[in-house]
């Protein structure tokens, strides 16, 4: 979904300027050729930014323009996530294009799920299964040996940027790249997303991927399908005591987002698999109560929806997921008209229409009968001392999710 990046500066900077006019520019062109021309003047004004490490002008750009254009706001942030994971670097006087790639991995477990090093081995044996089921003849790869959360994933545009511009050199240079600096922890959660990333380059004009060299799109669900059979054993080794479930290696952000959307239903059921267990219940004993969040009260937009869990006949918060939303996604008046009708277990995948609808139907589907929306939209309120979301209790006040303290002995650790 879109986010302002909530800058405090009201005057744009010369630099900021220059990139809100570019992306306009774009945005009113009325030709291909005219929108190349100001393509072409925006990615140079952007390697200059980012290769400067001048994120706040690059933020400054977008928040100026998700107020006031957002056609061009999409045209700058499109603009900007290309610039940041991708590159053009020279080696023995061949000019190549690099890709950052990130490799997706949905885990989910009852006890923690891994991430950090990974053996030279383990890096030299998935490299050779991205080149057989997915990268094309004359592609060259730098992966980084290390399993990232994504907390532990580059903050900015132009850490992005810089990380691509070292990968690419590795991946010419055939050398193997050094892990990053120390990683901070991460927190633990039942079900959760794990990324490998890399660096694809290829001679300028030449495939990064198999079905780019063989012009065949459909190509794509052949090398996914591949990729799962023959990579998996290797990545579960990494993910002990884990579920898991390998999306398509491809560009940074869209790996990153797709991932993001995908992680979604598998955290509602951990979820419900891990208290019913840890509770001794039923998912009928489970009560879900949903509230929509945003970060403009005055607004209309939901940004995400969080659900807290009870015990039927507790009002106490025991735990709670947070179900972000992104892209076109928002809820309309049919979702609030037809809450109610939801609750029945008739409701079909196909009849799905927006977020809250799939949310309730994931509960059923769990067994979790009793499911109360709070029509409302709430502030996006974090817990003062953990920093933890506070999630929505029957009474519509906003509260901690904390296990009893008997379970809370037992391992769970995840709130």
């Amino acid at each position: 979904m879109r986010r302002s990046s909530k800058s405090s500066h009201n005057r744009l900077s010369a630099d900021s300027q220059r990139l809100v006019t570019a992306a306009q520019g774009m945005v009113q062109s009325a030709s291909r050729l005219e929108e190349r021309l100001w393509e072409h003047v925006l990615d140079t004004l952007l390697h200059k930014t980012l290769k400067g490490n001048h994120q706040d002008t690059v933020d400054s750009a977008l928040d100026h323009l998700f107020r006031s254009d957002l056609a061009a706001y999409d045209a700058l942030m499109e603009a900007v996530e290309a610039g940041s994971e991708s590159c053009s670097v020279e080696h023995d006087g061949v000019q190549y294009h690099a890709l950052l790639i990130a490799v997706p991995i949905l885990a989910w477990t009852r006890f923690s799920i891994g991430s950090g090093s990974i053996s030279e081995d383990m890096c030299t044996t998935l490299g050779a299964h991205l080149h057989g089921h997915l990268l094309a003849p004359d592609a060259r790869l730098a992966l980084l040996p290390n399993l990232y959360a994504i907390d532990q994933l580059p903050r900015s545009h132009a850490e992005t940027f810089s990380l691509v511009q070292r990968l690419a050199q590795a991946a010419v240079k055939g050398t193997a790249p050094r892990a990053t600096g120390n990683a901070p922890e991460t927190a633990p959660f039942l079900a959760d997303t794990r990324y490998l990333l890399a660096a694809v380059a290829a001679p300028a004009g030449k495939a990064l991927f198999a079905w780019q060299a063989d012009l065949n799109p459909a190509g794509r669900e052949h090398a996914l399908e591949r990729w799962r059979k023959q990579a998996a054993p290797n990545i579960a080794s990494l993910l002990p005591g884990c579920g898991v479930e390998l999306l398509m290696p491809e560009a940074y952000y869209v790996a990153c987002r797709e991932a993001d959307r995908q992680i979604r239903p598998i955290s509602i059921r951990a979820a419900v698999h891990y208290l019913t267990n840890a509770l001794g219940v039923d998912p009928t004993g489970l009560r879900a109560i949903v509230g929509g969040f945003t970060e403009d009260p005055s607004g209309e937009r939901i940004d995400e929806y969080r659900i807290g869990f009870t015990l039927r006949q507790n009002p106490e918060v025991v735990y709670g997921v947070v179900w972000p939303l992104y892209g076109q996604e928002d809820d309309d008046e049919v979702a609030e008209n037809s809450f109610e009708g939801l609750t029945s277990p008739e409701v079909l995948d196909s009849d799905l229409r927006t977020p809250v609808e799939e949310i309730t139907a994931l509960l059923r589907a769990c067994g979790v009968t009793h499911i109360k929306r709070h029509p409302e939209h709430f502030p996006m309120e974090f817990c003062d001392d953990c920093g933890a979301p506070l999630y929505p209790d029957a009474d519509a006040d906003l509260v901690h999710a904390e296990m009893p303290e008997d379970v809370a002995s037992n391992g769970g650790h995840f709130h």
